[in-house]
């Protein structure tokens, strides 16, 4: 996965998120949600580490609770995560993280692979 764009992202034939962004750059991947209005059902911010690694995530200055989801090299989820706003933290070892609204992981597990529909 690399692409600076993806049209959907799914387990299986369910999509979890069809307004997808990635944080690409310095910023982005620093701000993420923070200072953000409440993202609609449907939306996911991925971050894409490139390999392997231990990735923490905070949800100060976040407005609103939301689940991280921790991927593996393979897309194959490690942990998911609900984070409260303000407060949460979380960290895993993961290549790639994707936030969604709160519940938008419903149903997703450890061990299911993500798949990334490219645009």
């Amino acid at each position: 996965m690399t692409p600076d764009e993806y049209d959907s992202v799914r387990v299986g034939d369910e999509v979890i998120a069809d307004d997808v962004e990635v944080a690409d750059g310095f910023v982005s991947r620093a701000v993420g949600l923070m200072f953000c209005s409440p993202v609609d059902d449907g939306y996911a911010l991925v971050f894409e580490f490139g390999s392997e690694r231990r990735v923490g995530l905070h949800t100060v200055f976040v407005r609103f609770p939301i689940d991280a989801v921790f991927l593996d090299a393979d897309d194959r989820v490690v942990s998911v995560r609900r984070l409260r706003p303000w407060l949460g933290y979380a960290a895993e070892p993961a290549s790639t993280v994707v936030e969604l609204p709160a519940g938008g992981a419903d149903g997703v597990e450890e061990g299911d692979v993500l798949v990334f529909d490219q645009v």
